[in-house]
């Protein structure tokens, strides 16, 4: 099989791969460029960034990539800075803006503004339709597999196929996808793309402490769990220790509050949770992933993770 090139409005990706926004700060300039300069769609994460540091991060990949690759940010529309971040992002000329985790109409002002591509995460025909009414260039499928907050619990498989009938702009399928085989399977759905979390998080690139890689290498399928995000909606996450006291009901309140989201429940902070497991501490971290990082046993360079994937792609049907 041949991979499909991948069009969003002007931009074409040679290869229909997105790199997932993973936050906090596991998604940086160096895995975004990495991807992007492979033919991929590179995204930075900007949930939990200042605007500044958001700025530098923007730059930086665009260096890494002589300007050239397609590189964009996913941004948590639950977040107080949404706002402030997509324009920021716009302003230095990204190429796409995702954004989930909500629903968010002021992304379509800004994408207008600015020329930028906008690509609402959804899971339902009838955001999917809102969201092209509104002028999205594409949309991000995401089923139950995905990792991070999820917006349903059906999986990518079962909402795919009356998703992509229903709307006529790009759809990328995410959740699950960790090797070749996935990408075709949903490719054959109908998707004409697939955003690939998990794969890039247990990258060489990814921003994630040693000690957090080794965690998704040790991981088993039945570590993987949901917990209820101070955010509102489910989170899939590896049962560490934090993770254990969360579906326990006993994770410890925040000492601190930064009001970094618009509507908070305040069980914990999910901020300063990620936080802690992008920095390593797999103890009292969150660790976000996808359903299936447990398929995962290596850590590798971005640049074999393309290459791997496309030989088990050319296999298929030979």
């Amino acid at each position: 099989m041949k991979l499909p090139v991948l069009k969003i409005g002007n931009l074409v990706a040679q290869v229909p791969i997105i790199q997932g926004g993973m936050a906090i700060r596991l998604s940086t300039a160096r895995l975004a460029a990495a991807v992007a300069n492979e033919g991929g769609i590179g995204l930075i994460a900007a949930s939990g960034m200042e605007e500044q540091e958001l700025r530098t991060e923007i730059r930086l990949a665009r260096k890494l990539t002589n300007g050239k690759g397609i590189i964009g940010i996913n941004c948590m529309v639950a977040a107080r800075a949404f706002k402030n971040l997509i324009v920021t992002a716009a302003q230095e000329g990204v190429d796409l803006i995702v954004a989930g985790a909500g629903f968010s109409r002021d992304i379509f002002a800004v994408g207008r503004e600015y020329n930028v591509a906008v690509v609402p995460i959804v899971s339902s025909v009838k955001l999917a339709k809102i969201s092209e009414k509104l002028g999205a260039s594409a949309i991000v499928v995401e089923g139950t597999e995905a990792g991070g907050h999820l917006g349903t619990q059906q999986s990518i498989k079962e909402i795919l196929p009356d998703i992509v009938k229903a709307v006529n702009i790009p759809v990328i399928a995410a959740g699950g996808a960790t090797c070749g085989q996935d990408i075709v399977d949903l490719l054959n759905l109908g998707a004409d793309g697939v955003q690939m979390g998990s794969r890039f998080a247990a990258s060489e690139e990814s921003n994630g402490a040693r000690f957090l890689k080794e965690m998704y290498l040790r991981m088993s399928k039945e570590d993987v769990v949901q917990i209820d995000s101070p955010v509102g909606y489910k989170g899939r996450s590896i049962r560490s220790p934090f993770a254990q006291l969360s579906l326990e009901g006993k994770a410890p309140l925040p000492v601190v509050c930064d009001a970094c989201l618009k509507h908070c429940t305040h069980q914990f902070c999910i901020i300063r949770a990620l936080s802690r497991a992008q920095q390593g501490d797999v103890e009292t971290g969150l660790i976000f992933t996808g359903a299936n990082m447990w398929k995962i046993h290596e850590i590798l360079p971005v640049k074999e993770i393309f290459r791997r994937i496309k030989e088990e792609i050319e296999a298929i049907n030979n």
